[in-house]
């Protein structure tokens, strides 16, 4: 007869065996599921795509201006400039006194560039003239004498004036090289223009207003001129620069050839700077 503890310790070896093996088998599938999820966290996927180098942004093409519309570009060919003048390079003994001033009238053309419109050559031609006061001085541009053109002091004479000044007029080419921010709209953008001037002095007289006596009280109401080229360069080179905002503008201009002959007296290089309307 089988003995029932022997059978009875049989079977519980057997559940025993039975429930390890099941309780092993658990905890491997448990920790491979563990471990699985761990690998797909969304933060370590984060991680890895924030090590990713950023798409490049691509350039911006580059604008073609030799494909512009200048069909809206202005063609207003007036320029118009009025200035303060000035010289440089005056001795002790010239006295210049009051607003010296200047007015230049010129007709352009204008030539863009076709590679970049940009840009353009501007010329013309016009008429410059320039007004110098003296301190009761006036220079004597008729007087013949030793070759050096006088600015006699006339303070206390029966010869001064209340006004005196020089006008000399001059006729000129200017050149220019020009930039536009707005080729396509010149009428209201910003514009910058250097160049020089080539011009011929056309005239230079001396106008004398209101006579007055030793004692500086008025004679009488007069005018005198004398007219004369004899002391001054004809030729002139000018410098030229300027600045619009549409039609307005500033300008400055340098003469860089002396008024004056050189055995005629001091080299005198006047200047200017003032306003200007202009479409170009």
């Amino acid at each position: 007869m089988i003995n029932r503890h022997y059978l009875r310790s049989e079977f519980m070896k057997k559940y025993l065996v039975t429930a390890l093996v099941f309780l092993a088998t658990t905890a491997a599938t448990f920790a491979q599921k563990k471990h699985a999820k761990k690998e797909v966290q969304p933060k370590d996927t984060v991680a890895v795509f924030s090590k990713l180098p950023a798409t490049a942004t691509a350039p911006a093409p580059k604008r073609d201006w030799s494909k512009l519309n200048l069909t809206r570009r202005a063609n207003d060919h007036f320029m118009v400039q009025l200035g303060y003048d000035n010289w440089a390079g005056t001795p002790d003994s010239v006295h210049i006194r009051g607003f010296n001033r200047s007015f230049n009238f010129y007709f352009m053309f204008d030539f863009p560039f076709k590679t970049d419109p940009r840009f353009s050559v501007g010329a013309g031609l016009g008429i410059g003239t320039s007004n110098i006061f003296f301190d009761h001085q006036v220079p004597l541009v008729a007087a013949a004498g030793n070759g050096t053109l006088a600015f006699p002091t006339l303070t206390g004479t029966n010869n001064d004036f209340k006004k005196n000044k020089l006008v000399t007029t001059s006729l000129q080419v200017p050149v220019e090289l020009r930039f536009a921010v707005d080729p396509e709209h010149t009428n209201s953008s910003w514009k910058f223009a250097v160049g020089v001037k080539v011009g011929l002095l056309m005239s230079a007289y001396t106008k004398q207003k209101t006579q007055l006596n030793g004692a500086g009280q008025v004679v009488v109401n007069s005018i005198q001129k004398e007219s004369s080229k004899q002391y001054f360069n004809t030729p002139q080179l000018i410098g030229t620069a300027r600045i619009n905002k549409g039609f307005i503008g500033v300008f400055g201009q340098y003469q860089v050839t002396s008024l004056i002959k050189a055995n005629a007296g001091a080299a005198i290089n006047p200047f200017s700077v003032g306003i200007m309307l202009s479409g170009l």
